[in-house]
């Protein structure tokens, strides 16, 4: 095969999109949760992996976590894979989910948000995350809090639901 048939090969491969995402918690277990402004729904903070750069998902993690927030945090244990099927509107996701640590009330008064992205944020008790969540990420974020509760390995998912 030279090496215009592998590009060509290559461009007709399927496109999926890889996004990555850190799970903040404060004292009281309360999610950090941010406020997009151009789709609906709340989100972590997190975003597209930069794969042409060489990113890997936990270097999107913490480079989107800073750039939503100003907060620079080392991300933890990977909690969930989710895979997010294609949509109308979207080819499908592969969501890298970490856990971006217990931090004091201090932390979060410190956030300055990424204003051409978002509006607000806030810090929401996991009883509430159907309030601001889209369903399948409210699924994943819920997973993820489980894995932390019980000290397991991180789960793979298919839009929010455990596989196998």
């Amino acid at each position: 095969m030279t090496t215009a048939d592998f590009a060509t090969y290559i461009a007709g491969l399927p496109k999926i999109l890889a996004g990555a995402a850190a799970l903040l918690r404060d004292e009281a277990g309360r999610v950090l949760l941010v406020e997009p402004n151009y789709r609906e729904g709340w989100a972590l903070p997190g975003g597209t992996i930069e794969s042409d750069t060489g990113e890997t998902p936990r270097e999107g993690a913490r480079r989107e976590t800073l750039e939503e927030t100003a907060l620079d945090i080392t991300p933890g244990a990977l909690l969930a894979v989710d895979w997010v099927p294609l949509r109308p509107d979207r080819p499908p996701l592969a969501a890298y989910l970490y856990d971006g640590g217990i931090h004091p009330e201090a932390t979060f008064a410190s956030i300055v948000l990424q204003s051409e992205e978002l509006d607000s944020w806030k810090l929401v008790p996991e009883a509430e995350l159907d309030t601001y969540l889209l369903p399948s990420l409210a699924r994943r974020v819920r997973a993820a809090l489980t894995v932390l509760r019980e000290g397991g390995g991180a789960v793979e998912l298919v839009d929010g639901h455990r596989t196998g």
